[in-house]
């Protein structure tokens, strides 16, 4: 039986638990019971169901129709992973397409049920669902799991050691973190807070795991109090370091598998923080009938996004040392095309070996992509044993890779030319250069928000019709998730506030062009906001690189730039070759000198 032909058995078996149950629509959401972006083995319902490995799913089942909805990173690849399943792609923000919400608006009929597993369903969406059915006169069944009932070889629950991270690398010990939490608690009238959030957690008890490949986080829920500290993680990953650092720090350990039932029966005396958009929807309907809820962001978000003085000295470190070795993969690459034998893999396998030799490497922070001419068009694509498309003397290689160090998470992606290049291919790996220039050397004024700074970025593209779909940038974790809010470059969020950027806050910048079936270009340089200057105008802040790795001088079309975006680029180049010439030599080290060489425009 092919995979295609398994997913329609998959769907049919679904069909058929939703018919014995009385369901009529059935919900599943790429997500876990903590509402996290990249989730273990054991959660990937929406793969398991559809096949489909995009990160953002919403999947809407009924006895005759099946409808997956993701985002524009994922269109291409999506599209071939549903085709021949009877499942329908729908593609997020394009003309035409309902959302979710429209799509159960206009066909979900009076009498009729929607169901949905709670646990891995986020609180708010949940929220939406219910004024939806009840609006239609239909009904909601939040806890229904059907999916356990036919996913017979199921993977089970990751189970790793929880490790302690010290006060000299977290910058901050527990106890201060905990008092600045309690503070937020007691100023909106909160005597409990409950955390899902897995990568909040692990900031806030200065502790990591690895139970989500790439993501140093434990599975695991908090209840604090204003005087008690509960966690709630597996049996089986509770080292002697970890037994000793709860008692010292009077946190009480509870088995993971507890929160729920725990929540029912625990007697609340006064409201609980709670967070919808990062809790799931069983916990918050539980909560909603123990006690009085105050909904707000998780004041841990915030916190954890602006980094503290010890983070920093550690990320830009690291950074550094992150760069050289990129600066070296593509010196590699350049030298290797056309010479001897280049595949996608065997590109992603050179950078993940060079990261490797950097002391205090931990892993990397997602799954190189590696990805040649038309598969980069993919903004997720992964290459296979199956599918890895050789590196030719021609075109592009788009490379997007972090790590994960003892002090920091790296992100970077760098398109480089590796043979001739149309006009087309100069001119859209020029703007993308400009827009990614223009928003590194910006100077805002205090207030100015996320979605603000997005259009800096996107406006050189926008002269020329052009734009790609997806968020400018995201903020990046301390050794934590590679993808971290709340502060993001992006049209205004759909879920949550449109945050200030603020000074601490570490976030990528990688505008892109991507054209469907010939090639795809994105630039990303990390940044960190920091003050620049007061005035009687007020406040003024600017972004420092982290990220030193050349943008390819071969690829550039300098009629397309104006004097101050050469400017910017040698700027930038000047810093690449005093920051990163220290750690290369030899070949390596003349490449880099003439990577980064000064540019004249010519007369």
């Amino acid at each position: 039986m092919d995979m295609k032909e398994e997913i329609r058995k998959r769907i049919t078996m679904l069909r058929a638990e939703m018919k014995s149950a009385g369901a009529d629509y059935y919900l599943a959401a790429s997500t876990d019971p903590h509402v996290s972006e990249y989730v273990g083995d054991h959660f990937k319902i929406t793969e398991y169901l559809t096949g489909c490995t995009s990160d953002n799913v919403i999947l809407i089942v009924e006895q005759e129709s099946a409808h997956l909805w993701t985002d524009g990173r994922y269109f291409i690849s999506a599209a071939l992973e549903l085709e021949n399943t009877g499942i329908t792609l729908m593609r997020e923000g394009q003309a035409g397409v309902p959302t979710v919400h429209e799509y159960l608006t206009e066909h979900l009929g009076k009498g009729q049920v929607l169901a949905f597993d709670g646990m891995c369903v986020r609180a708010s969406e949940g929220y939406r669902l219910r004024e939806i059915a009840r609006k239609k006169g239909a009904s909601v069944e939040g806890m229904e799991d059907f999916v356990s009932g036919i996913w017979i070889d199921r993977p089970q629950l990751p189970s790793n050691p929880i490790r302690v991270l010290p006060d000299e690398i977290a910058g901050k010990s527990l106890e201060e973190k905990v008092a600045e939490i309690r503070a937020k608690m007691e100023k909106c009238g909160a005597d409990y807070f409950v955390l899902a959030k897995l990568d909040d957690i692990m900031w806030l008890l200065n502790i990591r795991g690895s139970d989500v490949e790439c993501c140093p986080v434990a599975l695991s829920f908090l209840l604090l109090g204003m005087q008690t500290i509960d966690l709630f993680i597996q049996e089986s990953e509770i080292t002697d370091e970890l037994n000793a650092y709860a008692r010292e720090k009077r946190i009480k350990i509870h088995e993971y598998g507890e929160m729920l039932d725990y929540l029912k029966n625990y007697h609340f005396e006064g409201p609980v923080l709670v967070d919808r958009r990062n809790i799931n929807d069983a916990m918050h309907s539980v909560l909603d009938e123990r006690a009085e809820l105050i909904d707000k962001s998780n004041p841990t978000e915030m916190l954890k996004a602006v980094k503290n003085a010890t983070e920093i000295e550690n990320i830009r470190k690291y950074y550094i040392l992150d760069s050289a070795a990129v600066c070296r993969f593509i010196c590699r690459v350049g030298k290797m095309v056309g010479k001897e034998f280049l595949d996608e893999i065997k590109a992603a396998g050179m950078i993940d070996s060079l990261r490797a030799e950097i002391p205090g490497f931990a892993g990397l922070s997602f799954h190189t992509i590696s990805a040649y001419n038309a598969n980069a068009a993919m903004a997720h694509y992964q290459a296979t044993p199956d599918h890895s498309a050789e590196v030719k003397p021609e075109g592009f290689l788009l490379v997007d890779s972090g790590g994960q160090y003892l002090g920091a998470t790296t992100d970077v992606t760098r398109t480089v030319a590796v043979g001739p290049l149309s006009d087309e291919m100069k001119r859209d790996f020029t703007l993308v250069a400009i827009s990614n220039l223009a928003l590194m050397y910006t100077r805002f004024a205090k207030g100015t928000t996320g979605s603000q700074l997005d259009m800096i970025a996107r406006e050189p593209l926008y002269r020329y019709a052009c734009d790609y779909n997806h968020g400018t940038g995201h903020g990046i974790g301390f050794m934590l998730n590679v993808h971290e809010g709340p502060q993001r470059f992006s049209h205004p969020p759909k879920e949550g506030p449109d945050v200030e950027i603020v000074p601490g806050m570490i976030t990528s910048d990688e505008p892109g062009i991507y054209r469907e079936g010939k090639y795809g270009i994105r630039t990303e340089s990390i940044i960190l906001s920091v003050t620049d200057t007061r005035n009687e105008f007020g406040e003024f802040y600017k972004f420092e690189p982290l990220t030193f790795v050349p943008i390819d001088r071969n690829a550039l079309d300098l009629s397309y730039m104006q004097p101050v975006d050469l400017m910017r680029l040698n700027d930038y180049h000047r810093q690449v070759r005093e920051k990163i010439s220290p750690y290369l030599k030899g070949e390596e080290l003349e490449w880099l000198l003439a990577a980064t060489e000064e540019i004249k425009r010519p007369e």
